[in-house]
């Protein structure tokens, strides 16, 4: 990278510094971690700069590190749950209604599940499934309105059938 270069790139992060921070913050909610991913973000853009300039989009290409950076983060913080004490009893899946919830999920489309996924069982916000998925948050809200229907469909013909299946044994 030449002097002129590394001028340029100086000139960007100092001036839209500003707006980059916010980004971030906005999208972890920690001013700190906000900082970290644009820190981060930054030291990749300046080992691509030439080759960003070349595409004219430097402020698009910090942002989607940012936003993957911290989906990387998320990902690997989020499988972990620390407790105060190991629970005395083992984790046992309940029968039956888990059972036909996973099985109403497996006839959701890809998108929709991965929408009910991502927002009830991993609980992120729609912005933050909608960085993961790479969508408007208008199509998360959009795909999770007709995943729930669709599951609330079946967990109606489930009841019903319960229902029926009660009624018959009595």
């Amino acid at each position: 990278m030449d002097e002129r270069e590394r001028e340029e790139f100086d000139a960007f992060a100092r001036g839209r510094m500003r707006e980059l921070l916010r980004f971030a913050h906005v999208l972890t909610g920690d001013p700190h971690l906000a900082a970290d991913l644009v820190q981060d973000a930054l030291e990749r853009t300046l080992l691509a700069w030439p080759r960003i300039l070349r595409k004219d989009d430097p402020e698009g290409y910090v942002r989607r590190a940012i936003v993957n950076r911290h989906v990387s983060l998320w990902r690997r913080t989020k499988r972990e749950r620390l407790v105060a004490e190991t629970p005395d009893t083992p984790y046992a899946d309940r029968p039956g209604r888990d059972r036909d919830l996973w099985a109403a999920l497996t006839t959701l489309p890809p998108r929709q599940r991965a929408v009910i996924a991502l927002r009830y069982y991993e609980d992120l916000s729609e912005a933050e499934t909608a960085a993961v998925l790479g969508c408007s948050t208008g199509t998360v809200k959009s795909q999770t309105f007709k995943a729930l229907a669709k599951l609330r469909a079946v967990s109606a013909i489930t009841d019903q059938r319960g229902e029926q299946e009660e009624q018959w044994i009595s």
